[in-house]
């Protein structure tokens, strides 16, 4: 009796644990392939530009259910690098990113909402400087998702606008816009398949 009753609870933690477990395909991203970069309006006549270069993460992704993806890709943002050593100083200090406290920058992905075959939104928090807020990440991969095979390598572009002051990032409005485009490259690696 004891062994029967044992192969029921065994039976019924197995279907439990299968149905709450998210489905889709883990993919790692290629932290080689992989990169950030911020511009931002300067003197109100160019730009100047940030590279993260060293960008990891995980991509959980479903193709029966694209809606239900989990990103969360984690910038290291004391590896920054800018066009002059000047500017790289200011953005590595306490007014900008301040990476000696807070050396890294994260983008968790909850929900996608695909707006055609092989581009969509995604909806998530951005946490930069201690501070998190709410984004939005338009994105668009460089084939269908919904039909990628599970061995498939995928290539993901993501673009936003933020607003730096919101993240505490104050310094120097007479010279630097208050608005930061950012654009994500990440080369999504298949890791692991799950029902």
């Amino acid at each position: 009796m004891s062994t029967l009753r044992a192969f029921f609870i065994g039976v019924a933690s197995v279907l439990l644990l299968g149905a709450s477990a998210p489905a889709g395909q883990i993919y790692s991203v290629d932290a080689a392939a992989s990169s950030l970069s911020a511009k931002v309006p300067f003197l109100g006549l160019g730009r100047k530009s940030a590279g993260f270069p060293d960008v990891a993460g995980t991509i959980r992704l479903s193709r029966e259910r694209p809606e239900n993806i989990e990103l969360d890709v984690t910038i290291d943002a004391t590896a920054l690098t800018a066009g002059d050593n000047l500017t790289l100083s200011r953005l590595k200090g306490e007014r900008f990113f301040w990476v000696d406290e807070h050396p890294t920058v994260r983008f968790v992905g909850r929900e996608m909402k695909m707006t055609s075959p092989t581009q969509g939104s995604v909806d998530g928090d951005l946490t930069a400087r201690g501070v998190t807020r709410p984004v939005t990440l338009d994105v668009s991969f460089d084939k269908p998702p919904a039909e990628a095979a599970p061995n498939d390598i995928i290539t993901l572009t993501g673009t936003t606008r933020i607003n730096r002051y919101d993240f505490g990032m104050k310094s120097y409005r007479l010279i630097v816009g208050k608005y930061v485009n950012i654009e994500l490259r990440a080369r999504m690696v298949p890791q692991l398949q799950v029902s």
